[in-house]
């Protein structure tokens, strides 16, 4: 009796390159972050949004960078711990 033939493994080869591809670029500090460009008014009002939920005594959420766009945009990065230990 033969051995069956091994499945072709191009598939799952592709999926953990991605996957490895996506990871490299992430930062290994355990932060999540997450970038916004509103307009001020929503700008602020998304931050104490992020504060109210993840506090940061908790969290130790903060607003990593932020920079005035034209328009009156607001580009920021939050982060945050992924859960409150």
């Amino acid at each position: 009796m033969r051995t069956p033939a091994r499945p072709p493994l191009d598939g799952l080869k592709k999926r953990l390159d991605q996957s490895r591809a996506e990871r490299a670029r992430m930062p290994r500090d355990g932060f999540l972050r997450e970038t916004f460009v509103l307009p001020r008014s929503d700008a602020r009002l998304k931050a104490k949004e992020w504060f109210e939920r993840f506090p940061k005594q908790a969290y130790w959420t903060e607003i990593e960078s932020w920079f005035e766009r034209p328009g009156d945009l607001i580009e920021f990065t939050i982060r945050r711990l992924p859960a409150a230990d």
